[in-house]
């Protein structure tokens, strides 16, 4: 035992000096991002020659906005309005990025300026200059422009440079100043609100149908077509890093770049000619009610490319309705074998896309197909063009109901298109909530197979760790507890909490499963590191790696290790919740969920030690790291129930339950310390197995000794 707790010691001694590097970088990190600044340097500097800035309006009824008026004597030179009074929207780090936008009175953006982050992608690795330099290609933009990051400027729309590393973010900062600055232009008259009619939602008529064969269908825009030569390409990153060195010939020049057909394969009377009846219908099978499917069909420059084959997603096409903008992931996509259609070329990649219901398009509307063609600039920067072509909608086979128009969600609070934007996510994750609870509800039948519970409780930590975690991003945090906590101590709004509605559902499950049964439903289901490592445990074991086992004297003081993490991080919060921040790095969740290991060497060295060390001792940041579950544990002690069920016999002489607890949650004298216990349902298995339990084992002895006892002797048999 002895030799145990030395390793453990020596594991710990490393662990240490990992956390105090990473507390060392993250606090550097932190130096580099200064305090919330003030507005009016930047107001200043921005309208020299203003006498008057006065004080910014508040929000006294529903409509007003937020924004100072600034003068030089009587006459108004312009306004200045903050992002996040305006248009609120969470960036990666869950909250918003605060930005300073100066508009003169004709519409016309002066300057813009970051006045606030918490992006932990800024925080390390990225300086924050490179976001200022960002964000100061706005000037000279009018609020009525449509910037889009990254690519070449065409049509209607400007191309920005964008940030590397750093997409998410300068997507959402791009969103807030510009819709705040069209919101602070609308309301102050300086540019005309249009009452546009909304297009009802075209049905494609089934009953349709007409024999084409491939010159029909290109001809009548059935199918559509775009061709890009070499010279195109090399023209759009004229003047970029991107730039060949060496410039093309004539022929190469005129050469085919990519040669792509595209078209709206559910109309029967494409799809059917394309694909032949039997495959068509196949397709029909596949598609749900308000799902279309498109076919793409070229030669040259891949439309597929791999990237879909890393993160499951086809980042070299989008297709954009509206202000609707999707892209397609790989469960979307089928291949197609062959085309049936007489006269059709020969294709080296020809795919079936599918438009999921909640992408809401409308097939009796305009839609363009765009191509990103992306150059290597650098080890980790690259840069894009892009090219668009359109897709207009055939009458002939569409059917428009005349329906009421539809709401425009931009009129809703932020918020509220927020949940809109993620009501699929939000409702598969309130399904698994429910899942959970009837599981608890109904644990005291389902102990009783375990083979059943083992098999289903590891499936729920996989989808606990690739969709809750990485696909949904709803690690919860101890720096979400801090911001609530904060909140309720000066200008508590719900609003806040509600633009984020992953992690609002999550808080929502913790304050009910707490309540009823404690901290250990959410850190033993649904908290996506947690899960990590208890499934990186199960591994270790099948593969027979030794594990460590923590005496129980010196488990019992670990534990406050984690209390003493939560109430400094605590206290640190009172003074700045901005330096709290920072040293809340302790969690490695943002290494591992957030930004995919993709962080300076110290922060994947400690996230990784961590794992590592839940190789040789189950869930070692749980057990006596982890500030989040010292929060959570904290209100378990006024829990309504005890549904996990002892004996008079546990802890004396008993003391199997303890021994296979793997976090130690079990004391010696029988009893569950539920602050600690993670209801994984093992002990409850045993409590009920009468062949492993020991009181329940010698109980079936003597009640076996007695039966016997109790059966008359057999007659004695006389042979004559």
């Amino acid at each position: 035992m002895k030799s145990l707790a030395h390793h453990f010691l020596n594991i710990k001694c490393v662990f240490l000096t990992l956390m105090l590097l990473v507390s060392s970088a993250a606090f550097s990190a932190g130096l580099n991002v200064s305090p919330v600044k003030p507005a009016e340097p930047f107001i200043e500097a921005a309208f020299p020659d203003a006498t008057s800035i006065g004080t910014k309006s508040e929000v006294l009824e529903e409509g007003d906005l937020a924004f100072w008026t600034i003068k030089k004597e009587d006459e108004v030179l312009g306004y200045a309005f903050e992002t996040d009074d305006i248009a609120l929207i969470p960036a990666y780090s869950g909250e918003p990025v605060n930005s300073l936008v100066l508009m003169d009175t004709e519409g016309k953006i002066v300057s813009v300026h970051v006045l606030e982050h918490h992006e932990p992608i800024l925080l390390i690795g990225i300086p924050e200059h490179k976001l200022h330099t960002f964000t100061d290609q706005y000037s000279g933009f009018m609020s009525t422009d449509l910037v889009k990051i990254g690519g070449q400027g065409e049509n209607n729309s400007i191309h920005i440079d964008g940030l590397s590393g750093a997409t998410v973010t300068v997507m959402v900062v791009n969103l807030g100043i510009m819709r705040s600055a069209k919101e602070v232009a609308k309301h102050l008259g300086i540019i005309e609100v249009l009452e546009e009619d909304v297009l009802p939602i075209a049905n494609i008529k089934q009953d349709v149908y007409q024999p084409s064969n491939w010159t029909q269908l290109t001809g009548d825009g059935s199918i559509r077509r775009m061709l890009l030569k070499n010279s195109q390409v090399e023209d759009s990153f004229a003047g970029t890093d991107g730039e060949l060195d060496t410039p093309l010939s004539k022929e190469e020049g005129d050469a085919s770049f990519i040669d792509l057909y595209y078209t709206q394969l559910n109309i029967p009377t494409i799809g059917r000619n394309l694909l032949g009846d039997s495959e068509y219908e196949w397709l029909q099978d596949q598609l749900k009610e308000g799902e279309h499917a498109l076919a793409l069909m070229s030669n040259g420059f891949s439309f597929k490319g791999s990237g879909y084959v890393r993160g499951g997603i086809f980042d070299r096409i989008q297709i954009h309705q509206g202000d609707n903008v999707f892209s397609f992931r790989d469960l979307d996509q089928y291949r197609v074998n062959d085309i049936y259609a007489d006269g059709a070329p020969r294709f080296e990649e020809m795919s079936i896309f599918i438009i999921r219901d909640h992408h809401k398009f409308n097939p009796g509307a305009e839609w363009e197909i765009e191509l990103l063609v992306r150059r290597q600039t650098g080890p980790l920067d690259s840069i894009f063009s892009s090219f668009k072509t359109h897709y207009l909608p055939l009458e002939n086979y569409l059917d428009r109901p005349f329906v009421e128009a539809k709401q425009d969600i931009t009129d809703l609070p932020m918020w509220q298109q927020v949940w809109i934007a993620k009501q699929v996510p939000v409702t598969i994750l309130i399904i698994s909530m429910i899942l959970i609870i009837i599981v608890i509800f109904l644990q005291d039948w389902l102990v009783k197979f375990p083979r059943f519970l083992h098999t289903f409780r590891r499936a729920f930590l996989i989808y606990t760790v690739l969709f809750v975690g990485w696909y949904s991003l709803g690690q919860v945090s101890v720096v979400n507890v801090l911001t609530f906590m904060k909140a309720l101590m000066t200008d508590f709004h719900w609003e806040t909490f509600l633009l984020d509605p992953i992690i609002f559902c999550l808080w929502m499950f913790i304050a009910v499963t707490i309540l009823l049964w404690g901290r250990g439903i959410f850190c033993g289901w649904l908290c996506p590191f947690g899960a990590l490592q208890e499934l990186v445990g199960e591994l270790a074991v099948k593969l027979k790696i030794p594990q460590y086992v923590v005496p129980f004297a010196i488990h019992e003081r670990l534990w406050a290790i984690k209390y003493l993490i939560l109430f400094a991080l605590f206290g640190l919060s009172l003074e700045s919740l901005q330096t709290a921040e920072v040293y809340a790095e302790v969690e490695p969740f943002k290494t591992v969920f957030l930004l995919n290991f993709d962080r300076d060497w110290p922060f994947i060295l400690y996230a990784s030690a961590l794992i590592l060390m839940s190789v040789f001792s189950r869930k070692v940041y749980c057990r006596y790291i982890c500030p989040l579950g010292a929060a959570i544990a904290v209100p378990s002690g006024v829990r309504l129930f005890d549904w996990l069920k002892r004996r008079k016999e546990c802890g004396d002489p008993c003391q199997l339950c303890a021994v296979e607890c793997e976090i130690g949650a079990i004391e010696p004298n029988g009893e569950i310390n539920l602050r600690e216990c993670h209801h994984c349902l093992d002990c409850q298995v045993t409590y009920q197995n009468k062949n492993k339990c020991p009181p329940l084992v010698l109980k079936q002895k003597k009640l076996k000794r007695a039966k016997q006892k109790a059966t008359p002797a057999e007659p004695i048999r006389i042979v004559e």
